[in-house]
């Protein structure tokens, strides 16, 4: 497979390599998503966006500063110019040191602005994960990152091996055969495969704050562990001994799978969740905003709901209005009443007037009242 040139164009007559490209499209993409998951984690967006300029800021000091001190003797000895130490387009940024700069610049702004650290590194790892997947390609265009010598002709084929078109070493001695086992590209398909991983099923279903991280330093140690031992260009701790990255990944797998398990066993003789995930207090001041909002929308549900009982509770003790209909019933009760009075006061007259006062009470009777008959015999 041909290696296309490492320049991706010329800017102002600048050349721009594709490793600057690729990494800076990485960090692109790592913002997009904290951005989006910090919005599901209510945290507020100009505070992510001051925090995403202190971790790029400190992750590419750290990435340059790791390198350059277990490189030392490359970059400080006689005929080496001072500037090469921060040619960081010529390559030579290591991962573990990015992720160190950046978390203690992440944990500088955490315990200034008061804001929960472990939430702040679930926001950032599914980001920074597919981040290294893009940047590996960078390894492609520098032709750098490569394993093992491959002499078999059947195995010469891309993912599986790379062809180094320039003149090379292995371990620090010149390498004539230019077919490498892809170590960048496995390291990239795995940190594709931990992204989805954690963006898609993971990152919703974790139970403690930190546990996105945990995951991901988990996979990645576990891949670095034997995909390091591979390559020719590692840095040692002890020349052909102890590489580096190897060792630190060992020790991070086995120092986060035991936390992970004795946590998980404590958790499980208690019965309880001991760090389960929290909503931030109001005292942290990148979530006061959205907290005092949910705040603000709770009251006022409350007072919406305590009006409409007080006036169900008002419908059901107060009785129906009268209905119009029933009011000529009252005027029929009042006329009856009328016609009953004068019909006593006709039976204490004369026994002489008796009966014409008492055929006469009786037609006043029948006018007043609201039977049918006296309203038929007045139509008649």
């Amino acid at each position: 497979m041909a290696i296309p040139d490492r320049v991706a164009f010329t800017l102002f007559g600048h050349p721009i390599y594709w490793y600057g490209v690729l990494m800076a499209v990485g960090i692109i993409v790592a913002i997009f998503l904290a951005l989006a998951e910090s919005r599901r984690k209510k945290i507020n967006e100009d505070a992510m966006l001051d925090l995403f300029i202190i971790v790029i800021l400190s992750g590419v000091l750290g990435a340059r500063l790791y390198y350059v001190v277990f490189e030392w003797s490359s970059y400080f000895g006689p005929g080496i110019p001072w500037w090469k130490a921060f040619a960081v387009w010529e390559g030579g940024l290591a991962i573990y040191g990015a992720v160190i700069g950046g978390l203690l610049g992440m944990l500088v702004y955490a315990k200034r602005k008061k804001v929960q650290f472990l939430i702040l590194t679930d926001v950032i790892a599914p980001g920074l994960v597919l981040a290294q997947a893009i940047g590996r390609w960078g390894n492609f265009f520098n032709q750098e990152a490569f394993g093992l010598p491959v002499t078999n002709p059947g195995l010469l084929w891309f993912p599986f091996s790379v062809h180094i078109e320039t003149p090379h070493t292995f371990d620090g001695v010149i390498c004539t055969n230019p077919y490498h086992l892809a170590t960048f590209f496995y390291e990239s398909v795995w940190c594709l495969l931990i992204f989805l991983f954690l963006w898609f099923y993971f990152r919703k279903r974790a139970k403690h704050n930190g546990d996105v991280f945990l995951s991901y330093a988990l996979l990645y140690s576990f891949e670095r562990v034997f995909v390091e031992s591979l390559r020719g260009d590692s840095l040692w701790l002890v020349k052909d001994v102890i590489r580096v990255s190897q060792l630190l990944s060992a020790v991070l797998f086995v120092g986060v799978a035991a936390f992970l398990t004795v946590r998980r066993l404590k958790e499980k003789k208690s019965g309880t969740s001991a760090c389960t995930i929290s909503i931030p207090s109001a005292e942290e001041p990148a979530f006061a905003a959205a907290k005092a909002a949910r705040a603000k929308i709770f009251a006022w549900g409350k007072k919406k709901k305590a009006r409409e009982d007080e006036e169900a509770g008002k419908g059901r003790a107060e009785p129906p209005l009268r209905e119009e209909a029933k009011e000529p019933d009252a005027a029929c009760d009042g006329a009856e009443g009328r016609g009953n009075d004068e019909e006593t006061a006709a039976g204490e007259k004369d026994e002489e007037t008796a009966a014409g006062e008492k055929a006469d009470s009786g037609a006043a009777g029948k006018d007043n009242s609201c039977g049918g008959e006296g309203r038929e015999e007045q139509g008649q």
